[in-house]
């Protein structure tokens, strides 16, 4: 199952091919690295250097290097999404502080979270859907482990002109364990997990290995009536499994579970892993 997430007006998938993308960020365009774009771009590659005003340049590791490709080119960028801005700009990690696949979750929480829910966000990076979720009205709770990310998503809801959002500076898998012993319950939840990493102690990380606790504990903190979205982004979690823990977890729930994609401008397709939902419990229940 194929899950299309949109381009808006402030961002554009432009084109993607031979192991990287061309991407609109306001007036901001980038040259990224992409392993999942295998295929031929839509455009040569020539093209993309005339419009881009920044290429990343991977090193060893997760970093690298920006290179200038337009005199006096513009290193970040304010970009509105409805009522909210995001503050985009240049990082080592290549990333811009968005990721605008996400789009298709924040028209969820947009349809779906109401005034009064108690909406967590784990793994919150710079807070996007917390914003969205504030936006609504709700009790808004957003978990990272990452000090400087809670500061760029303080920057966000600010721009966005919202007001206290709760911001909780802590691994998101112990604080979730901690709200099962705790017994809060809440309306709406959405994960968004690394598929690798290395915490705070130098702990390493890999989804596979978490990936059970986190959605049963999930599953005890969710209330009846409400929803849970995960991404995940690991080679090593397929949708069959996905849909084999979440049956498992949540067996009298609607459970969706697809592959979440965006449509390049020059009709490519690029994957951006595997998309989890689980609403209301079925009719009758």
């Amino acid at each position: 199952m194929e899950l299309i997430t949109q381009s808006w007006n402030d961002y554009e998938l432009i084109d993607a091919g031979g192991g990287r993308k061309l991407e609109r960020w306001g007036n901001l365009i980038t040259i990224r690295p992409e392993v999942q774009a295998y295929f031929h771009s839509g455009m040569p590659f020539s093209d993309w250097s005339d419009m881009a005003h920044w290429e990343f340049i991977e090193k060893k590791g997760k970093t690298g290097i920006w290179k200038q490709l337009i005199k006096d080119a513009p290193r970040n960028q304010t970009i509105s999404y409805g009522r909210l801005k995001f503050h985009v700009e240049l990082t080592k990690f290549k990333h811009l502080g968005l990721f605008p696949e996400q789009r298709i979750n924040w028209d969820f929480i947009n349809e779906n979270v109401n005034s009064g829910h108690r909406f967590l966000n784990l793994f919150a990076y710079t807070g996007a859907s917390s914003c969205a979720a504030r936006n609504k009205g709700a009790d808004t709770i957003h978990v990272d482990s990452v000090k400087p990310m809670i500061s760029w998503a303080k920057k966000n809801m600010e721009q966005s002109r919202l007001l206290n959002i709760r911001w909780v500076h802590e691994d998101a898998l112990k604080f979730l364990t901690r709200e099962v012993k705790r017994g809060n319950k809440y309306d709406s939840i959405i994960m968004d997990p690394p598929a690798w990493g290395i915490g705070a102690k130098g702990e390493r990380w890999r989804l596979e290995d978490h990936i059970d606790t986190l959605v049963s504990a999930a599953a005890s903190v969710l209330s009846d009536d409400g929803f849970l979205i995960l991404n995940t982004y690991s080679p090593k979690i397929d949708g069959a499994t996905l849909k084999e823990i979440v049956t498992m977890y949540f067996p009298e729930r609607n459970a969706i579970v697809g592959q979440l994609k965006m449509n390049t401008k020059t009709s490519k397709k690029l994957y951006f892993g595997e998309l989890v939902r689980i609403e209301k419990k079925n009719k009758g229940d």
